[in-house]
């Protein structure tokens, strides 16, 4: 069991150097499977999913060789088979794209449903409607809580128009159309920054895709792909934390390796609320603000795909409103339980009010420190920045969920004036 004792009240100041992206590395791990070739992928973050990725590739006859500074050798010739087991598939939600990479390489594949975060329902659903559309024969077992895909006749390019923007079926589908007879055309695709990198890692491996980052995607089937040395974008979500643990402690701090266009959303949400942000060719800087400066003022959020505000940054940004001026209102329209943070929050003495897809926020003058836990991975995230704006000791339980998404987040915070402890204990202890 491992808490964190984070003592707060303390401006951060400092340089904070940004990782490579986890919602870009881990289905570029799975693409590499899809290659069937040595890859060398480089500014991969070190962090629990890319452990438990590289466990299910290599169960699967994966060998993968760390290389030294955050770069991996994946060399998939081997692999015979695309089947993995229930336990290892919970492990992380992308377990998913080994749907797509199996069907892509060998015409069938079987997996355990996948894990990661609980926001309620994460249906498949457009997933399933894409392969199919490519020519697979679909069966999800409830009972078993197994997914099997098989194409008999081999896939087939085709049209699908994707009901919602969805991440993971974009990238699943290019996946399974890589190497699929014809021309795919994704209508209605997701355009966030990690679809244009796993796009541009498979297109270094031969890969022909076009149209990545827009509404419509068109991949041409290719015979064979080949390895690659690839480097993994800038995580946009892990310096989005960091600039928000700044503006809530009143600090100074530069974020270096960013791409500042991947963060307009949220800086701009910045700008709005009165903070201070300066940007750069690759970096953004949080200035504290002047001793007689307004406090932060409050301002309406509304979460949307990209590139509209990142649901990923919703956790964080509620601690930051909670710290404003007067009442804000932050909407969720992509996850529908993403408020499960709430009540750790109300913990701290924030002022909250959950009605449907909309948060109704009263800023305080502070808040305080108390025990409360990481319900998921943003949400960890956003407990350490209250607990790095109040005054006093709190205590984060159940920081699994924020280890598994952040590189270093405990020594790259410590770098910059915070006072966080990593407490491992018995189990037996509370």
């Amino acid at each position: 069991m491992e808490k964190l004792y984070i003592t707060g009240g303390k401006p951060l100041s400092g340089v904070i150097e940004t990782g490579g992206m986890k919602n870009a590395a881990d289905p570029i791990f799975f693409a590499t499977f899809l290659v069937g070739d040595v890859c060398t992928i480089e500014n991969v973050p070190d962090a629990d999913d890319i452990r438990n990725a590289c466990e299910i590739l290599t169960s699967l006859g994966a060998v993968i060789a760390y290389k030294g500074d955050n770069k991996y050798q994946i060399d998939t010739r081997y692999v015979k088979q695309a089947n993995i087991s229930n336990e290892l598939a919970s492990k992380l939600r992308s377990s998913y794209y080994l749907l797509g990479a199996g069907l892509g390489r060998f015409g069938e594949v079987e997996t355990g449903f996948p894990g990661g975060c609980d926001f309620g329902a994460r249906p498949i659903d457009q997933h399933v409607k894409g392969f199919r559309a490519l020519g697979a024969a679909v069966t999800e077992d409830m009972n078993a809580c197994r997914i099997r895909c098989k194409a008999e006749n081999g896939l087939n390019g085709s049209s699908i128009y994707l009901d919602v923007p969805s991440v993971g079926a974009t990238i699943n589908i290019m996946l399974a159309a890589c190497k699929a007879n014809g021309t795919t055309v994704i209508e209605n695709a997701a355009r966030e920054p990690h679809i244009v990198d796993v796009a541009s890692f498979l297109n270094s491996c031969g890969a022909d895709i076009n149209g990545a980052g827009t509404p419509t995607i068109k991949i041409n089937g290719v015979s064979e792909l080949y390895g690659s040395k690839y480097a993994v974008i800038p995580d946009m979500i892990e310096a989005g934390t960091y600039l928000i643990a700044a503006a809530a402690t009143k600090g100074e701090v530069k974020v270096n390796n960013v791409i500042p266009k991947h963060m307009e959303s949220l800086t701009a949400k910045l700008e709005e609320m009165g903070v201070n942000v300066e940007e750069g060719d690759d970096y953004i800087t949080i200035h504290a603000p002047a001793p007689d400066a307004p406090p932060m003022h409050s301002v309406r959020v509304k979460t949307a795909f990209y590139p509209g505000f990142p649901t990923d940054m919703h956790p964080q940004i509620a601690v930051l409103l909670c710290l404003a001026n007067g009442e804000s209102k932050l909407t969720e329209s992509v996850w529908a339980n993403r408020f499960q943070y709430v009540p750790e929050l109300m913990r701290m003495g924030a002022k909250l009010n959950v009605s449907g897809s909309d948060l109704f926020v009263t800023g305080v003058p502070e808040l305080k420190p108390a025990n409360v836990r990481a319900v998921d991975l943003r949400a960890g995230a956003a407990m350490v920045i209250a607990a790095l704006s109040a005054n006093g000791t709190t205590v984060v339980d159940d920081i699994h969920h924020i280890l598994r998404g952040y590189e270093h987040i405990v020594e790259k915070l410590n770098a910059v004036g915070a006072d966080i402890k990593l407490v491992k204990l018995p189990d037996t202890m509370g």
